[in-house]
């Protein structure tokens, strides 16, 4: 197996790239995603791979961050999505945001993906729900420390994802917890209503 291939971005395609590594071009499938974060080509870059075998077919598919490949592994792992679905999915949906929609039963933001309709995205939250934390979606999105007030994290994260569930963005959550002085004995529940009323200012 190819864990990671690191060289000289030689090429941008539409839907692949081409790494050389020590005069191997290794041809690589990525979604529309990480073509757009790539730097010019010349670079080095280091892109995380996962390499894709069946009979008729052996192919490369690589991304940026450990993370989106385990999302990759993930889609793939489900009944009928295949790597061309899979790419499609994460060229539309950022990974954090598809975990979201996974976490909050959002069918509607999946099925915008090509190729996928209401009935394999419902499919897809049912499959994949278990193995997703909300955690993983805002580790690295909300603070422990807000507006220099202590609280309960889980208590914020579940606020701002039942807030992302009912229609906002995610900036819009975190701007009205940023509105409101947080204290350790606040619920989610506590904190999602009066988040609300700040939602009525915006």
């Amino acid at each position: 197996m190819i864990g990671f291939v690191r060289g000289n971005l030689v090429e941008k395609g539409s839907d692949h790239v081409i790494v050389d590594n020590q005069g191997i071009g290794y041809l690589i499938y990525t979604p529309e995603s990480v073509l757009n974060e790539l730097p010019p080509i010349g670079n080095i870059v280091k892109i995380h791979t996962f390499m894709y075998v069946r009979e008729d077919q052996l192919a490369l598919y690589g991304f940026l961050t450990r993370d989106d490949l385990e999302i990759f592994k993930m889609l793939i792992g489900v009944s009928g999505i295949g790597p061309k679905g899979a790419l499609g999915i994460l060229s539309t949906i950022a990974p954090n945001q598809f975990r979201l929609a996974v976490l909050s039963g959002d069918s509607k933001t999946i099925s915008k993906s090509p190729g996928i309709g209401p009935k394999t995205a419902q499919k897809l939250i049912i499959e994949l729900k278990d193995k997703m934390k909300i955690e993983d979606v805002f580790e690295d999105d909300i603070p422990a420390d807000l507006n220099g007030s202590d609280y309960d994290q889980d208590a914020g994260k579940e606020a701002v994802m039942a807030l992302v569930s009912l229609g906002y963005s995610e900036s819009e959550a975190f701007a009205a917890l940023k509105k409101i002085t947080l204290t350790p004995d606040m619920d989610s529940e506590t904190i999602l209503k009066l988040a609300l009323k700040k939602m009525l200012t915006f």
